[in-house]
């Protein structure tokens, strides 16, 4: 009987709060080995951190980007790993930045994020160099800095397993996810001059209640209009971890985390809400929120870490 390859915690429950970090590697052959072994020890770090108290729920998810990947690991290679795939159209633009490394680290108290991202970087030292790092909190019942809630479609149990998880399309990765990761600013001064029936008609749901607009009444710019996928008659799910960040006075905004099974989903998601369906027909959030950091990362299995260790 052949053993399935234990995923990284992809589809770990959300929680209320979270680090983002993004790191790119130094030049060297010391920094490439210094990376492994971080990978393969990394199931061992989370669990020291995380035992410190039983209701933390600790977490971390490991991406590598393309570029690293051939670095660090060569041959064979994820079939749908390559750079972000940058999007302009009419001033809006999905920009892509420089990430090798992406630590999504979830925990219900940050106190255990920023100590097992102290951790993580301490045994990295100056084999990288970090590019962002975004602390995430939960707002309120799970909404986003706009005011209304983020996540509402996201699959469930099997569904989410189904929806995030590589099978028999690319077995050599069996168990394995993609994660697209964006920051946005957002203007909120903007946004709030807006009534709320016009932020209702542009995110496609009510902003209080949460309830979805009917199919035939929603503005074909809706933000759930162009990011609803179907092919072959079936919708394509992803699953959404995305958290709000800011400072007081300062900026703020929605880190997007996009886990799927194949990348092209949420391409396709981005192409939609940029380009626009058809073109022209753009996101109209888009208006209010604007996209400072791109990354596509593959996540290998706990199990193909946990070999790098032996």
């Amino acid at each position: 009987m052949t053993v399935r390859p234990l995923p990284q915690p992809v589809n770990a429950p959300l929680t209320r709060a979270a680090l983002f970090l993004v790191a790119t590697i130094n030049p060297g052959s010391d920094p490439r080995a210094r990376v492994r072994c971080l990978c393969g020890d990394l199931a061992s770090l989370v669990r020291g951190v995380g035992f410190r108290a039983a209701d933390a729920s600790l977490s971390c998810v490991l991406g590598i980007g393309s570029e690293a990947w051939d670095r660090l690991f060569g041959q064979p290679r994820p079939v749908q790993l390559h750079p972000f795939r940058e999007i302009r159209a009419a001033g809006r633009h999905a920009v892509g930045t420089p990430g090798d490394l992406l630590f999504h680290i979830r925990a219900h108290h940050f106190d255990f994020c920023f100590e097992l991202g102290t951790q993580i970087m301490a045994r990295l030292g100056d084999a990288v160099s970090a590019v962002d790092e975004v602390q995430g909190f939960r707002y309120f019942d799970a909404r986003d800095l706009l005011g209304f809630v983020d996540g509402t479609e996201n699959p469930t149990g099997q569904a989410a397993m189904d929806a995030t998880l590589i099978g028999a399309e690319d077995e050599a990765f069996a168990g394995g996810s993609y994660v697209i990761v964006q920051k946005y600013l957002h203007d909120l001064a903007g946004w709030n001059a807006q009534p709320t029936e016009v932020q209702e008609r542009i995110i496609g749901r009510a902003k209080l209640s949460d309830i979805e607009t009917e199919d035939a009444k929603k503005a074909p710019y809706a933000h759930n209009v162009l990011t609803t996928i179907v092919k072959d008659g079936q919708e394509l799910k992803i699953l959404r971890d995305n958290m709000p960040f800011g400072r007081a006075g300062g900026e703020c905004g929605t880190y997007f985390t996009g886990y799927c099974k194949s990348p092209e989903t949420i391409e396709q998601m981005l192409e939609n809400m940029f380009i626009g369906k058809p073109p022209g027909n753009y996101d109209r959030l888009l208006d209010f929120s604007r996209a400072v950091t791109g990354g596509l990362f593959f996540v290998p299995s706990a199990t193909f870490l946990d070999n790098l260790g032996e």
